[in-house]
């Protein structure tokens, strides 16, 4: 588990590079997006940055813009990025979100959900802050998060909302100098906060829609007996109902009420346990593929890559040497990684 710090700056970017370098950086922290500056601004006015954490497979960005807009269409998200899920907390500032059709305003102390997978509009209307939780819908999975589309506005006066954005700032400034075992920690808090904001039945207007009610507490069961067995090879729906005294197809209905299936959840899971031991572990990557039901090494690496966008060989790379940026920086682009003492490089 391991932490790393970017940073984006359109300093010393020429005016007729800057909307094309913001539209990179919005596109490689948030997704693939068509961004224009204001057409009332000269573009030498215009001021952007981005500082990105990663905390392994979670990014908290960071963004300050002026006014600006961005579209992400049905032909970029088919361009392949991997589905997330992304919280927006507004620090300062004002902006309108379009996703089919339903326009929200975020002003200042406002939240929002967007799912990636869907069409997306932004307008910034004033010079913006915000904060932004981008988590591949795999990540919420793994705690029984939302399956299909997720969108809506969070309700800043709830307790559970105000926790979470507190928490982010926090996490921001800290995660680079959390040893692995912490910042494992602070990831699955994250992820388990986000699913209790977004949870339906605390019974709140103005929350986010289409997400699953809590598991009954008789597939909360055998999912923890499916956590304790993943190892076995003959893990499937079958053995699993054998040792819950049910039959597989009500096994299967006990699952469909949350959109889930029984080989999603163990794939997942294994999927997983495997990406740890990617990190902490030594075994070549064919040993632990087989130890969490991969036989196949060329099956294991579609899998992972499906979830976590990387193929396990570069994944254990990039986790093993911090210093490592993925995106190739650009003119007036400034990038620094955490040390490997943990502590946040401060750059030139």
């Amino acid at each position: 588990m391991t932490t790393r710090v970017e940073h984006f700056t359109l300093d010393g970017v020429g005016p007729h590079e800057r909307e094309r370098r913001f539209e990179e950086f919005v596109s490689a922290t948030h997704g693939e997006t068509r961004v224009r500056l204001s057409p009332d601004r000269p573009a030498e006015a215009f001021r952007a940055s981005v500082r990105r954490v990663h905390v392994d497979d979670l990014a908290l960005v960071d963004t300050r813009c002026d006014p600006c807009t961005g579209v992400r269409g049905r032909d970029l998200i088919q361009g392949g990025d991997v589905d997330h899920v992304i919280v927006v907390l507004t620090r300062a500032g004002r902006e309108t979100v379009a996703q089919d059709g339903d326009i929200r305003e975020l002003g200042r102390g406002a939240g929002a959900v967007w799912d990636s997978a869907t069409p997306t509009r932004f307008q910034v209307v004033e010079p913006l802050v915000k904060h932004s939780l981008v988590i591949p819908r795999g990540a919420l999975r793994e705690v029984g998060g939302p399956r299909g589309p997720v969108r809506g506005v969070l309700d800043r006066a709830d307790p559970a909302t105000r926790l979470l954005a507190d928490y982010l700032e926090a996490l921001a400034r800290t995660a680079p100098q959390l040893p692995p075992a912490a910042a494992a920690s602070a990831r699955d808090a994250a992820l388990r906060l986000v699913c209790a904001v977004l949870d339906p039945e605390r019974g709140r207007p103005g929350q986010a829609a289409a997400v699953p009610a809590p598991p009954p507490l008789r597939r909360a069961a055998v999912v923890r007996w499916i956590d304790r067995n993943l190892t076995r090879p003959d893990l499937t729906p079958a053995v699993v109902a054998r040792a819950h005294a049910l039959s597989v197809r009500t096994l299967h209905r006990l699952f469909e009420e949350s959109g889930e299936s029984v080989a999603g959840i163990i794939k997942a899971r294994r999927l997983a346990r495997a990406r740890a031991e990617l990190t902490t572990g030594q075994e070549p990557v064919s040993v632990i593929a087989t130890r969490w039901g991969f036989a196949d090494p060329s099956h294991f690496t579609r899998a992972f890559g499906a979830v976590y966008g990387t193929t396990p060989t570069l994944y254990r790379a990039d986790t093993r040497d911090p210093s490592v940026v993925t995106e190739r920086p650009g003119p007036g682009t400034q990038r620094q990684a955490a040390p490997r003492d943990g502590g946040e490089d401060r750059g030139t």
